[in-house]
């Protein structure tokens, strides 16, 4: 069993964060200073500034999702949905080849995506992340040690 990390600990795809929020901030750039320099009609310039605006708040959204661990339990922030569960709700933690992302096994039979933590481009931090996700689970949650 991995030993679990000291609480409180955030878990989010570091590398697609910075990705997603570099594109977003260049390709912003690039639409509102073309939307300031066209020779083009005061609507055209600000839907060019809208436009960045948009991909920049889309890439931004897609760029959110995290998943806290405290004493109390976890904390799932997905794109546009945020849940808390206590520890005993939350029976096991998988992440199985081909998964985009982690899921949550819970006790009331029903299995919650936990998006911030997945294999993108950074499939060994995803796979120490779901790892140590487990540990806490299993130690703070019901007790019982789960099968993988």
């Amino acid at each position: 069993m991995t030993e679990p990390p000291g609480l409180p600990v955030t878990f989010r795809p570091t590398r697609t964060r910075v990705v997603l929020l570099s594109a977003g901030a260049v390709l912003c750039a690039v639409l509102v200073g073309l939307g300031l320099v066209l020779q083009a009609s005061a609507g055209e310039r600000i839907s060019f500034a809208v436009t960045g605006l948009l991909f920049l708040g889309v890439l931004t959204l897609l760029a959110r999702p995290r998943v806290t661990a405290d004493e109390r339990g976890v904390t799932v922030v997905n794109l546009t949905t945020t849940r808390t569960l206590a520890w005993a709700e939350v029976l096991r933690v998988n992440l199985r080849q081909g998964d985009p992302w982690v899921s949550l096994d819970l006790s009331d039979g029903t299995s919650l995506p936990a998006m911030g933590i997945q294999p993108g481009i950074a499939r060994e931090q995803a796979v120490s992340d779901a790892n140590a996700l487990r540990a806490l689970a299993e130690r703070h949650g019901t007790g019982q040690e789960h099968p993988h």
